[in-house]
């Protein structure tokens, strides 16, 4: 047992949060995302499951502990709404309202569309596949610096 952190942190994402370094990207995936395939391209090569958490809840975990940067154009990314790219849908909402106030000083919040969203997801460091079932909740947090 360690003090201070959250009983919902898994072992295996303690361990990727710890190897990832500034600028580093770890996605929080939705329950239909494919997460064994995208993973397969990345640094840690296999999934983390959080079968137990929504998208929202594994936000707060890991940013409770990973610091999002703020020497770039974006925080984190939203998957976009495929044909409504400026909707926000109910996941979206739920996911910002944990990132805004983590946000460090000049961080942004931005989103993507949907095959870039994949795109971009096979350069992470690593996937986490939620049990979250809303439509398009899947979100790419960008590793910062503790000052």
């Amino acid at each position: 047992m360690l003090i201070g952190i959250d009983s919902r942190m898994t072992p295996p994402l303690l361990h990727c949060l710890a190897r990832m370094g500034h600028g580093d990207e770890i996605v929080v995936a939705d329950a239909n995302f494919p997460s064994a395939s995208i993973a397969s391209h990345c640094t840690l090569s296999e999934a983390i499951h959080l079968p137990g958490l929504d998208g929202p809840a594994a936000i707060d975990i890991i940013t409770s502990l990973m610091p999002l940067d703020s020497f770039t154009d974006y925080s984190a990314l939203r998957m976009q709404i495929d044909g409504a790219p400026e909707e926000m849908g109910e996941i979206h909402t739920a996911g910002w309202e944990v990132l805004t106030p983590r946000l460090p000083e000049n961080g942004r919040l931005s989103s993507i569309e949907r095959q870039d969203f994949y795109a971009q997801a096979r350069r992470a460091f690593a996937v986490v596949q939620t049990a979250e079932t809303r439509p398009y909740g899947c979100f790419i947090l960008r590793k910062g610096v503790v000052f």
